[in-house]
């Protein structure tokens, strides 16, 4: 099988179940911000040398591959498609949840704001809390105008969340003071 299909060369691409849309549709937009997440995810898991947060790391972008599919198939997916569809469960964001309350925990409480940085993996996954933020603003967007699983909204931003905590944990345990504002 061929990596190329030309089937997008017109602008156009196919969604879970069949419909076609632009690729500048919102949904497209949507679960292609959750692609570029989880691609930086990889990048900063790369920058990080524990086997235990890679693996959390790892999981996240399995749950970013369930979100994306959960976007890419709309309300309207034919009945197979609809049956077949993966949606991100409520209970992925209570796992999240208990990582924030766990690293939370061993970081040292804020008394100010704090600039983005530190250590590599710190700094890159402050840039991915913020990728997250644009992920969620953009499926609050389609959620203006399509049906989308309420869940991937909450997920982004517990995920987002999760990341701002992340990120000061791998600072603290580097022993890199945090950049004050």
């Amino acid at each position: 099988m061929k990596i190329y299909t030309k089937t997008g060369d017109g602008g156009e691409t196919g969604l879970f179940g069949g419909r076609r849309v632009r690729k500048d549709d919102p949904r497209v937009g949507a679960y292609g911000e959750v692609d570029e997440l989880n691609s930086a995810l990889g990048l900063a898991a790369s920058l990080l040398a524990d086997d235990a947060l890679n693996g959390e790391i790892r999981e996240i972008q399995r749950d970013l591959l369930t979100l994306g599919a959960d976007l890419a198939t709309p309300p309207d997916a034919s009945p197979g498609a609809a049956a077949r569809a993966v949606r991100i469960a409520p209970e992925r964001s209570a796992r999240l949840e208990g990582q924030i309350d766990r690293y939370e925990a061993e970081n040292v409480p804020l008394t100010r704001f704090i600039l983005p940085g530190g250590s590599p993996g710190a700094a890159a996954l402050q840039l991915c809390r913020t990728v997250c933020r644009r992920a969620e603003r953009a499926v609050v967007s389609l959620s203006a105008s399509e049906e989308v699983n309420p869940a991937a909204v909450v997920y982004l931003n517990r995920l987002s969340d999760f990341l701002f905590v992340l990120a000061r944990f791998v600072n603290r345990r580097a022993g890199i003071e945090e950049p004050r504002w």
